[in-house]
């Protein structure tokens, strides 16, 4: 199926590894010249390299923290150049650190709302004049299941991530006219560091060892196993491409049936 996508200018965040990593390899494997983006200069190198080589793609690639405006500001601008365009923008940084309610911290607080609703305002605030000159443009948000159905130890993603749902919201409608789709990504419990990291946090509290943690969550789900990256990646690739040109404003879950509601 041609998803209509060659050529295209795809920006994808915290994409040196997990399911940023896996979405920047989905848009060059359909002809997209990419520009990546992480905080760690050594494993960004290297997923642009294997990208490079693996899809004879065009890679840009520019490591920096997604909560600094004026460092999101400079890297749009540096694609755009590149490139001439900005086509697609995929928001996505790591998560907030599992807490109970009690435990987080203000400073944690602020971190989660600076790192998983703010980066999301930057970036959308850079690439839309961009989109609206060329009258197309695709908006992709990647949080987590956490927006429909909230999950135990994780009062930070909980609550930050249902922010960047009104976000999204709000842009479809304002955006719309200008050719430009906004649309989230929500992924369930899905085979990263990330959910290793949440393992170990529920094991220190339950007393059940991390690989009980993990069968339990794939017990949860009716597909019966975790999710895999290249599966949530394939999921916004199909957003940001022509055979979704009516879908907007939406929360898409990749989550194996494990959302419980209607």
């Amino acid at each position: 199926m041609n998803l209509g996508l060659k050529d295209r200018v795809a920006l994808v965040a915290a994409s040196s590894q997990g399911i940023g990593r896996a979405t920047a390899e989905a848009f060059a494997a359909e002809g997209c010249r990419v520009a990546l983006c992480a905080r760690n200069q050594q494993t960004l190198q290297t997923a642009a390299e294997k990208i490079r080589e693996q899809y004879n793609a065009e890679v840009f690639a520019d490591a920096f923290d997604v909560t600094d405006a004026a460092a999101v500001k400079h890297f749009v601008a540096a694609v755009a150049e590149k490139f001439s365009s900005v086509d697609i923008c995929v928001t996505n940084a790591g998560g907030p650190p599992a807490r109970g309610f009690l435990a987080a911290t203000l400073e944690e607080w602020q971190r989660a709302l600076e790192l998983n609703f703010l980066s999301t305002v930057y970036f959308a605030r850079e690439v839309i004049p961009h989109m609206q000159r060329k009258r197309w443009g695709r908006i992709i948000t990647l949080t987590s299941i956490t927006t429909k159905q909230p999950v135990t130890d994780l009062v930070l993603s909980n609550a930050v991530r249902a922010a960047v749902v009104g976000l999204v919201k709000s842009l479809a409608n304002e955006f719309g006219k200008d050719g430009i789709l906004v649309n989230n990504v929500g992924p369930g419990f899905t085979a990263t560091d990330r959910l290793k990291e949440l393992a170990k946090a529920r094991s220190s509290t339950s007393g059940k060892n991390e690989q009980e943690i993990f069968d339990s969550w794939a017990a949860d789900a009716p597909l019966k196993r975790l999710g895999e990256p290249r599966e949530v990646a394939e999921t916004i690739v199909w957003l940001a491409s022509e055979r979704a040109s009516y879908i907007t404003g939406q929360t898409v879950l990749v989550d194996g049936g494990m959302y419980k509601g209607l």
